[in-house]
Parts: C-alpha cells; structure tokens; sequence
C-alpha cells in the first residue's frame, strides 16, 4: 500500500475513533466500576458485565453469548486478572462478529453488472436519504457513474433533499409529482440508468411503517417493475438503521427483513449517541452485512464497517491500550 492509502486508512481510523467517542466512554466507565476494587474475573464480575453490555445496547442474545465465551475463557486460564478484561472483549467480540460472516467493507460491485442497483429503505428520519447522498459522492470519487431515483413520493420533502443531494454530489436524480406510484419512478429512474450506461442506481423509498403486508406489496411491487427493465434488478436491498434508537433500532431490523430480503445494512448517527453497541448486536443477531456506518455530518463520515476496527476503537483506551 502506498503512502496516499496509508494516510487514508489513518485518517479513517482517526474519523471511527472520535465518532465512537461517546459510546467508548460510557462502555469504559461502566467496565471500570465492574471491576472497581477486585483482581479476579470472577461470577461478580461477570454478572456486572452482563449488564453493563445490555445497558451497552450489545442487546441480550449478544451479550449472552459473549458471557459464555469470556467464561470458558476463564475456566481455560484458570485465572484471569480484571486488568485483563478490556483485551479479553476486545478478543472475543471481534471473534464472535467474525464468526457471523465476514461480510464486504462497503458496496462490492461485481466486474459486468451494469448498472448495479442498490433500493435502499428504512423508516422516516433515520438518514435514509442523506446516505444515499453520501454515497453517491464515494462512488462518483471512484470513477463511477451514478444516479439517484426519488421514488419517495409520499413527502415532498423527501424528493425536495435528494434533488438537493443529487446537486450538491452532480448527479442526476430522477423524479415525478409528490403522490407518484414509486414503482413508476423507479422504473423511469432504471430506464434512464441504462440509457446513459450507468454504473449504480441509488433507489430511495417510502419510510413508512405501516402494517407488514402493505410494506412488502410496495416493496415487491418496485422490485417486479424494475425487473422490466434490469432482469436481477435490486442487486442490493440496503436497510438504514438509526444508530441512536438502540434496541428499536432492532425492531425495526425485525420488520424490514420480515418485509423484504433485506440483503446489507448501513447503520447512522452513532457519533451522536452512546448506544454503538448496538452495531454488535445487528452485526451478530440478523447475520446480514453491517456495509457502512455513519460516524458525522461530512461526506466522508460515512464509512466502510471494519468489525475488527470498530471493536479496537471501542476498548482501546487513550494511552493505546
């Protein structure tokens, strides 16, 4: 790797680290007053880091599982010191998320699928549409050509911030009267795709909540009309999921992939939040790809997900520890 990809990696690093500031100061606080006063990882300690991951958002099946690997840890080493702890969760954690699937850091487009079509959905407020703008920024910054399909024509405002997006990123954003059948703009948005021999299709829908059944017709609705014009047509059904909610940020993983086969996931706004954790949890639970992570309001503060990265940052402390 070259000096330019070395300061990139550092630079990125440096992003993850101060984005996941908060959730690492409270997961270290509550860590220390685990082990505050004792020398041994014994059952106490355990049942205190029990809860402190839960309170970490980790979630509980998660959790769970990391307990009883850090206890047969324990009974392996026969001792283990509380000094120990931080390295021994880095280690299992990092472990455990690997074991669920190495997954890809970021979008991987395979070499003669053109254009590649990515229909991104999740409910209202979750930085749905702003990732797609960020998105379509890297891939431009790739040498790719993009454009964006506004096929949530249920809020003006929606269509309103990603022709916004598609001229801050120059892109073209494809788009019809508030009200439009969804299908139809992803439709006219694929057919125009193809027309100007683009690489990726950016698919942005509804963020409506409703009752699981009206959520998949609309879904397999757009699906089946883009078939028409792009045979496999989504290649990627990306999930964006609001960092900040915690465990409803779970909830609503469950009725979106109820819904639809949701195929990746990009989780938001985890640099305002103390609830990062909850991205092991999603990671190791749903076993579908964590693609980026949004760590900040910069174009660039939307990054690939590294599992064994994100988890460095989490437990290493400030001396590099």
């Amino acid at each position: 790797m070259g000096i330019l990809g070395r300061l990139f990696t550092r630079e990125k690093k440096e992003t993850l680290d101060k984005g996941l500031e908060k959730t690492k100061e409270s997961l270290l606080t509550r860590l220390g007053r685990a082990v505050a006063g004792r020398s041994t990882v014994d059952e106490s300690v355990l049942d205190d880091l029990e809860e402190t991951l839960v309170e970490s958002d980790v979630g509980v099946e998660t959790t769970l599982k990391i307990i009883s690997r850090i206890e047969a840890r324990v009974k392996r080493d026969k001792y283990l010191g509380t000094a120990e702890l931080n390295e021994i969760l880095r280690d299992e954690i990092t472990s455990l998320l690997t074991e669920s699937g190495e997954g890809t850091e970021g979008l991987a487009i395979p070499e003669g699928v053109k254009p590649y079509v990515v229909m991104v959905v999740g409910v209202n407020g979750v930085g749905k549409t702003t990732t797609i703008g960020k998105l379509a920024y890297q891939l431009k910054r790739q040498g790719k050509s993009v454009v964006l399909g506004a096929a949530d024509t249920f809020r003006a405002a929606a269509v309103e911030q990603i022709v916004v997006w598609g001229e801050r990123v120059g892109v073209p954003v494809i788009k019809q009267q508030m009200g439009s059948d969804p299908a139809s703009v992803a439709f006219d948005t694929l057919r125009s795709a193809v027309a100007s021999g683009a690489d990726v299709v950016l698919i942005d829908t509804a963020g409506r909540l409703h009752n699981k059944k009206g959520l998949m017709d609309e879904l397999s609705k757009i699906k089946r009309v883009m078939q028409k014009v792009v045979k496999d047509a989504p290649h990627e059904v990306m999930l964006v999921l609001d960092g900040s909610t915690g465990q409803n940020a779970f909830e609503q993983a469950r009725q979106f992939t109820a819904a639809t086969e949701v195929t990746s996931l990009t989780v938001t706004k985890l640099d305002g939040t103390a609830k990062g954790g909850v991205v092991i949890g999603i990671s190791d639970q749903l076993r579908i790809p964590v693609r980026y992570i949004g760590l900040g309001e910069g174009l660039d503060d939307l990054q690939p997900f590294n599992r064994r990265e994100f988890v460095d940052s989490l437990f290493s402390r400030q001396d590099g520890v």
